[in-house]
């Protein structure tokens, strides 16, 4: 192969996104890791239920944009250490309402507070208009796009 291929790896932007999420990700993993034994789609979906109350797995799963297979998992061990509870919902035995008991929102405040900390000390490089603007056009680049939908 003689061509010089001049694809940069390191800069194709869906790679350098996952590079920096991983980044940022891994001193907050340590965090719910070492206090709660925790995964990271444990810790998503008992944020969203600390965020947002009671919710289903398949409305958690639609905001964090989770497979299935992964929330049932999460939502199993979080009710293993009695951080959320199941009640069947009325409407449709199908589904069940998950919220967060007493421990979970103990451990839900307390990691919130981390993740504050954790958010000031990664924006903390930049000047509060670059963080205002990275994160318009991180949401922006997370919302579906009729790219994606060819």
């Amino acid at each position: 192969m003689s061509e010089k291929d001049d694809f940069d790896l390191r800069i194709f932007l869906p790679y350098l996104l996952n590079q920096a999420a991983e980044e940022a990700s891994l001193s907050f993993q340590q965090v719910y890791k070492s206090r709660y034994g925790m995964l990271r789609t444990e810790w998503r979906v008992l944020f969203h239920l600390g965020i947002y109350g009671e919710l289903t797995a398949k409305e958690i799963g639609t905001r964090a944009k989770m497979h299935k297979t992964k929330i049932s998992r999460a939502v199993q061990k979080l009710a293993e250490r009695r951080f959320l509870m199941r009640v069947r919902d009325a409407t449709d035995r199908r589904s069940e309402k998950l919220s967060l008991t007493p421990q979970g929102r103990a451990a839900y405040e307390d990691l919130r507070t981390v993740a504050a900390r954790h958010d000031a000390a990664l924006t903390g490089r930049f000047s509060a208009a670059d963080v205002e603007r990275l994160r318009e056009m991180l949401v922006a680049l997370a919302e579906p796009s009729q790219a994606s939908k060819g």
